[in-house]
């Protein structure tokens, strides 16, 4: 049984991200996911400007006219949210947590699935997987998608992603949208996000804070690293040490882009208290003009 209060909790995320699927992201997700391919509808007679490559000579030469064959889009995709629930998930200085956020995000796009008569599932990982939500379709089906990615108890605390992926690649047979949300605070997954990008429609979500980019000038703090429990004490009124810090963040995110952009991978960048509509709407719009 959950608790009456992340029972509303739930329900207040389902109507939020319900109105910006209906009211910003209509049709955007439709036109951007094409689904699987093409599937033989009928034939009918030949008409001027069809491609010549459609026409079925088995049944023009039956008939003695030129028929074409009519395709149809097969609309349904399986869309995969891989949800990273390590503790610096659990982070928030804009009045909002990165767990939160991420919720809110996973939300979103769930339902634009659903709406659009597509399937599906979720895995949410630390150091190791640590639930897998099959992929289906329905509405309640997305209520559980939330209130698992809300309710759910880490039992690892870093963050593994190659094993995450890994795990895509060896249970996920057929091709799917997969939605990779985190922080990505993570090593060596290099290689696993190219294998998995070589099958897949992989689209990392990076969820950031304000104070992971640039220290506050607050005189002495103590700094405790959320997945490894290691506490340090940091003078941020020194301006070296904040411009030190800066550009460590700085190399690490140029590294990270650099990679993800030798694979041609889109990425979307949303931070806690902001909304994250505008990025996701950007995203759209980009690959639509692409296509």
């Amino acid at each position: 049984m959950l608790p009456k209060e992340l029972l509303k909790k739930v329900r207040r995320i389902e109507i939020r991200t319900s109105h910006v699927v209906k009211d910003v992201l209509a049709g955007q997700y439709h036109s951007v996911f094409k689904g699987r391919g093409m599937e033989f509808e009928e034939v009918r007679l030949y008409q001027i400007g069809d491609d010549v490559r459609t026409i079925d000579w088995n049944v023009s030469a039956r008939y003695g006219h030129p028929y074409v064959k009519v395709f149809r889009e097969e609309r349904e995709l399986t869309v995969l949210i891989l949800a990273d629930v390590s503790r610096s998930h659990l982070f928030g200085t804009n009045q909002q947590l990165k767990r939160d956020l991420m919720a809110e995000v996973c939300a979103t796009l769930a339902i634009s699935a659903i709406r659009n008569n597509d399937k599906v599932g979720m895995l949410l990982f630390t150091d190791r997987v640590e639930k897998v939500v099959p992929a289906r379709k329905g509405s309640s089906h997305v209520l559980r998608v939330i209130r698992e990615l809300l309710y759910h108890q880490p039992i690892g605390s870093g963050t593994e992603l190659a094993g995450a992926l890994e795990h895509l690649a060896r249970v996920t047979k057929r091709r799917a949208v997969v939605f990779v949300v985190s922080d990505f605070l993570a090593r060596n997954y290099e290689r696993a996000m190219r294998i998995a990008r070589r099958k897949h429609d992989v689209i990392p979500i990076v969820v950031t804070d304000p104070c992971e980019q640039a220290l506050p000038d607050v005189g002495l703090i103590a700094l405790k690293d959320a997945e490894t429990g290691e506490t340090v004490v940091v003078d941020t009124s020194d301006r070296r040490v904040r411009r030190e810090y800066e550009a460590r963040v700085a190399r690490a995110t140029e590294e990270r882009d650099r990679m993800l952009s030798r694979m041609k991978i889109d990425t979307i960048r949303v931070r806690t208290g902001e909304s994250f509509v505008e990025p996701l709407t950007r995203f759209f719009r980009a690959r639509e003009a692409r296509r």
